[in-house]
């Protein structure tokens, strides 16, 4: 076999044990979670979560322009933006509807395997949702729970009042 051919081989092994580790790694203090955008939920009353920690979906798809989420594990800190998340369905489609202040929410452990089969739920204060559908929080959320550090599997939602989800982030580094 070509020496430049069997380098090559190596390399691309390489990058491939890399990629497979990099899905499965654990979040660890000094981690920072980031979503690269923020989508509406698509399927109304999809859940989000287990046990007493799962989150069931709005009655009606939303959808949203743009929008990103920012955690750092070490202080409990949460940065997220959306912009133009609007119903999708309906007499309202293309306005907020109702809704006039939204959440963020971790929703640690998302199978509930680490926590007894239960989700835990780390929630942002209320925030405004602008006629135009955009929303910002920029906070702590006071020290996360363990399994929201040591467990892979995190999903970050925009929550109404009464806890049904709209959005999510996606595309998680």
């Amino acid at each position: 076999m070509p020496v430049l051919l069997r380098k090559l081989l190596i390399g691309s092994g390489v990058a491939l044990c890399a990629a497979v580790v990099g899905q499965n790694a654990v979040a660890g203090f000094g981690d920072d979670l980031h979503w690269q955008s923020v989508i509406g939920i698509a399927q109304p009353n999809n859940v989000v979560g287990s046990g007493t920690g799962a989150v069931t979906g709005g009655g009606a798809p939303w959808s949203a322009f743009d929008g990103h989420v920012n955690v750092d594990l070490d202080r409990g800190d949460v940065n997220f933006d959306v912009h133009g998340l609007v119903l999708a369905a309906g007499n309202s489609i293309g306005t907020r509807g109702t809704i006039a202040a939204v959440k963020g929410t971790l929703v640690c452990d998302t199978d509930g395997s680490a926590s007894g089969g239960n989700s835990v739920l780390v929630d942002t204060q209320m925030v405004e949702l602008d006629e135009r559908g955009n929303a910002r929080f920029n906070g702590s959320v006071g020290a996360l729970p363990a399994v929201c550090i040591s467990e892979p599997d995190v999903a970050f939602l925009i929550r109404v009042g009464a806890g049904r989800w709209i959005a999510n982030g996606t595309v998680l580094r």
